[in-house]
C-alpha cells in the first residue's frame, strides 16, 4: 500500500491542506473522504468541550471514590455510567474539556447570605480536589493548564487540555478572596450565575425542587459588585462564562449597555448555550445578542442538551418552551453551529456539550466517542476544514488567549487586587 502523503501550507495565518494522493482498490484518490477529514482534523486541532460535568457525576454516582474497581475498571476499560470514559475519549479523538466543579444552588434561592453559601464552598473544594486526584491517577491523560499556551503544550504532548470551571458564583459565597483561591487551583473560567441570582448577576432560570421557570430580574442584568468582580477575572485571567445568564446580563457583560457598564475587558464566552432563533429557550442566545458577540470577538458553545437545541415556543406561565423531541439529533446540533457561524462568521462558535450533566443526548451524539461523525457533519453541510477546525477547538484558545493578554496588561498597568469588605471577626 502507499502510504498517505499530506503536504500542509501556512500562509498569512491559515492552514491549507493540498490534494493528498493515496491508494484505494481501483486506483488512486487524490482526496480524503469526509470521514477521513474529520479525523485529520481532530488529529491536528483540540477538540475542546466548553462544558462537561464528569465532576458531579462522579460525586452522584461514585461519591467521589474513584480508586474502587466499580470505578477504575470502567472508567479505564469502558463502560463507565454516562458519556465519558477513557476508551470513549480516545475514539473520540476527545482533545480535552473545561471540567466544571458544578454544585446547585442553596435551598433558600432568596438567601445571599454568606452562611447560606458555606456548604457550596465546602462542596466545590471537594470537587476541586476530586479533580486532582483523577488528574494524578491517571497523568498519561490529564492536565491541568494555567493558561492558553500551557494548553497547546499539553495538546502537543498528547495530554488532554483540562481547565476546571465553576458554574455560577454561588459557589464563591459572596468572597472575591475565595474566587483568586479557586483560580489558584486551576479554575479558568466562572460561569456568572446557574439557575439562581447572586449578589452580582440575573439568571435566566429559576430552578426550585419541583420546577424551572424563567426568572424575573433582580438587578436587570449585572450589579455594581458584579462589575467590579468581572474586572477582577480580567485581570487574573478568568474567562468570564456568560451561560445560563439572563439577556440583559450577557448584553452588560458584552458591552450592550454602555451607559451602565462597559462590560468585560476581555471577550468573555458562553460555555454551552445554543442558537435562540432555532430553539426559543432563555438559556439560549438571541441573534441580536449574538451581534455583540462579534463585535466582541467573543464564543458561543453549542450545547448538546436536547432540550436547547430542539424546542417550540410554549404559551405555558413557566416562559419554558417544549421539547421538540423529533430534532433532537446531531443534524439539529449542526444547524446550531451553522446558523451562528453563517450569521457571524466561523470564529465565533464551539462546543460545549453539557456531558455527564444531561439526562440524555442527541441521536448521534450518544457521548464523547461521537465527535468524528459531528465534524464529518459539519464537512457535510458545507463548513469549510478551517472553519471545522476552528469549531472544534482553536476559537477557545483564541478566545483564552486574549483573556491571557488583557490579564498582562492590567497587572503591567498596575492595577491591584480587588479585596473583600471585612466586616468582623
Amino acid at each position: 500500500m502507499i502510504p498517505l502523503i499530506i503536504t500542509t501550507l501556512f500562509v498569512l495565518g491559515y492552514y491549507f491542506t493540498t490534494p493528498v494522493l493515496s491508494a484505494c482498490s481501483h486506483g488512486y484518490r487524490t482526496s480524503l473522504t469526509v470521514e477521513e477529514r474529520a479525523i485529520k482534523i481532530l488529529s491536528e486541532n483540540p477538540l475542546i468541550d466548553g462544558h462537561n460535568d464528569l465532576l458531579i457525576m462522579l460525586r452522584g454516582r461514585y461519591r467521589n471514590s474513584i480508586y474502587d474497581s466499580d470505578f477504575a475498571e470502567k472508567f479505564e476499560k469502558g463502560g463507565l455510567d454516562g458519556h465519558v470514559d477513557i476508551p470513549r475519549m480516545e475514539k473520540g479523538h476527545y482533545g480535552g474539556a473545561f471540567w466544571s466543579a458544578f454544585l446547585p444552588c442553596q435551598q433558600n434561592l432568596s438567601d445571599y447570605s454568606d452562611a447560606s453559601y458555606a456548604p457550596i464552598v465546602r462542596a466545590t473544594l471537594e470537587q476541586l480536589d476530586l479533580y486532582n486526584r483523577l488528574s494524578a491517577k491517571y497523568p498519561k491523560y490529564f492536565s491541568l493548564p494555567s493558561d492558553s499556551a500551557s494548553a497547546i503544550k499539553a495538546f502537543d504532548s498528547g495530554k488532554l487540555i483540562s481547565p476546571l470551571g465553576i458554574e455560577g458564583l454561588h459557589q464563591i459565597g459572596n468572597s472575591i478572596s475565595t474566587l483568586r483561591l479557586y483560580h489558584s487551583l486551576g479554575v479558568r473560567y466562572a460561569t456568572l450565575t446557574w439557575n439562581c441570582h447572586n449578589i452580582y448577576a440575573d439568571a435566566a432560570l429559576i430552578s426550585e425542587p419541583e420546577k424551572t421557570y424563567a426568572s424575573t430580574p433582580k438587578w436587570h442584568g449585572i450589579s455594581v459588585a458584579g462589575d467590579l468582580l468581572i474586572k477582577e477575572m480580567n485581570r487574573i485571567g478568568m474567562l468570564v462564562d456568560i451561560s445560563h445568564v439572563s439577556k440583559n446580563t450577557m448584553l452588560d457583560v458584552l458591552g450592550g449597555n454602555p451607559e451602565k457598564t462597559n462590560g468585560s475587558l476581555a471577550p468573555p464566552i458562553f460555555s454551552h448555550s445554543s442558537a435562540y432563533s432555532i430553539c426559543p429557550h432563555p438559556r439560549n442566545v438571541p441573534d441580536d445578542v449574538l451581534q455583540l458577540v462579534k463585535k466582541k470577538n467573543s464564543l458561543v458553545m453549542i450545547n448538546f442538551a436536547p432540550a436547547f437545541i430542539s424546542c417550540t415556543a410554549s404559551n405555558s406561565s413557566s416562559g419554558v418552551p417544549d421539547f421538540y423531541p423529533d430534532n433532537s439529533t446531531l443534524a439539529q446540533v449542526v444547524r446550531h453551529i451553522t446558523h451562528i457561524g453563517d450569521l457571524i462568521g466561523y470564529d465565533h462558535v464551539g462546543i460545549g456539550t453539557d456531558y455527564d450533566g444531561i439526562e440524555s443526548t442527541p441521536k448521534g451524539l450518544e457521548d464523547v466517542s461521537k465527535f468524528p461523525d459531528l465534524v464529518a457533519a459539519l464537512l457535510e453541510a458545507g463548513v469549510s476544514d478551517e472553519d471545522a477546525a476552528k469549531v472544534v477547538g482553536r476559537n477557545l484558545l483564541r478566545v483564552w488567549k486574549d483573556a491571557d493578554a488583557v490579564s498582562e496588561k492590567m497587572k503591567k498597568e498596575g492595577v491591584l487586587p480587588l479585596e473583600d469588605d471585612i466586616q468582623s471577626l
